[in-house]
């Protein structure tokens, strides 16, 4: 099925606010996410409804049909493979991705992500550690736990965040934190909930609780 820019940015939209497409997403939700007029959702809605790739009953909220779970799913896969290739081998960095890839997301030659995902060799996380799709549509999923919610003295590996906007990337670098990176909790402040932190077993460095709660970590 052919869909328009517009109707595949919905279809993420409304797959990344229902939590992987479990639970219906509301009108103004999506128009928040999409930074657009309720009115103008609704008329795509309705748009997308009559295509069959989601469901919608007014007042009641949206979730994704099948086949619009899998157009979701293609998406994603797209954009992420694309934030792989720019990082890995045109050597940009993680903060200045995502609006290319948003661009590169709508390329539908299947052959040419098929190709690009074996040139890549078949990665499984994009650089920000989120997980990338398959050709069917899985995903390889890690436990985490948010930085803020470690165990004080415990320690583990940065495998991904909650916030990928380009000034908390920005913040990220200038701080020496980076997917992959190790860090061990070595204190917490009660009065604001911020964290000393140990990088890599080099460097300490004093975290807000915001930041502590967007950083998420495989505890080993």
């Amino acid at each position: 099925m052919l869909l328009s820019y517009t109707e595949e940015n919905y279809l993420k939209a409304i797959y990344h606010l229902s939590e992987d497409g479990k639970f219906d997403v509301s009108t103004n939700a999506i128009s928040d996410a999409l930074n657009t007029k309720p009115a103008s959702v609704s008329d795509m809605l309705k748009k997308l409804s009559q295509k069959e790739v989601i469901n919608y009953i007014k007042y009641q909220g949206v979730s994704l049909t099948p086949s619009g779970l899998k157009i979701a799913l293609q998406i994603i896969r797209k954009h992420r493979l694309w934030e792989v290739f720019l990082v890995e081998k045109l050597n940009f960095n993680w903060d200045e991705v995502h609006e290319i890839a948003e661009q590169l997301e709508h390329i539908q030659s299947n052959l040419l992500i098929e190709r690009l995902d074996e040139f890549l060799g078949f990665p499984p996380f994009d650089p920000h550690g989120d997980p990338i799709p398959n050709g069917r549509g899985e995903m390889k999923a890690k436990k985490h736990t948010p930085l803020s919610e470690t165990d004080l003295h415990n320690q583990g590996k940065v495998i991904g965040l909650k916030e990928t906007s380009p000034l908390f990337l920005q913040y990220l670098d200038k701080a020496g934190i980076y997917i992959g990176a190790k860090i061990k909790v070595m204190d917490k402040i009660e009065f604001d909930g911020s964290l000393e932190i140990l990088i890599d077993n080099k460097k300490t460095i004093l975290v807000s609780n915001e930041v502590a709660k967007n950083i998420l970590i495989a505890e080993s």
